[in-house]
């Protein structure tokens, strides 16, 4: 099978440009981790304390937490604001990549002690009714992981053809 070096570029490219879009929505939109109590909250609507119950539900960012009942969102510190603070690109690139293992690792951990502290305290009904889930944010961001590991493939693809090229001399 032969592969021409135009559409391993173009592969390239648009495996490139999906990557990049895929995770600039994933860096700024809040649901990487959803909380959903509606169903805690409904249960506990016949009781006399529904008036001063709040809203639980919420959904989070990287970068803010924003309750499901508030217009506002709480802000989470932004390292890359600090003024006297430089970052370069590809530092700035591998903290993404940090941080989205690193976002992974912390929600499985957190959903883990949340059932584990609620089985201690043998209140099982109570996350029956609570909803804890990853967000499509995070889902976006391993996407976008997926094709930046496709735009790889097809840039070495690509050399490895510029290489078998006959009768071409490479500078050195």
């Amino acid at each position: 099978m032969r592969v021409h070096l135009g559409a391993l570029a173009g592969a390239a490219a648009v495996t490139g440009a999906l990557s990049f879009v895929l995770l600039a929505t994933a860096i700024g939109t809040d649901f990487w981790y959803i909380i959903d109590t509606e169903r805690l909250e409904r249960s506990s609507a016949g009781s006399e304390d529904r008036g001063r119950l709040e809203p639980l539900s919420s959904h989070s960012g990287l970068w803010r937490t924003c309750r499901a009942q508030s217009p506002s969102c709480t802000p989470l510190m932004n390292p890359f604001w600090q003024g006297n603070l430089t970052v370069s690109d590809s530092s700035r690139q591998l903290l993404t990549l940090v941080t989205l293992a690193g976002m992974s690792v912390y929600i499985a951990y957190s959903a883990a002690a949340f059932r584990a502290a609620l089985c201690l305290l043998e209140e099982q009904a109570l996350l029956d009714r609570v909803d804890i889930r990853f967000g499509w944010s995070l889902a976006l961001g391993w996407v976008s992981f997926g094709f930046e590991l496709l735009t790889g493939a097809a840039f070495l693809a690509a050399a490895r053809v510029l290489g078998l090229r006959p009768g071409q001399d490479q500078p050195v």
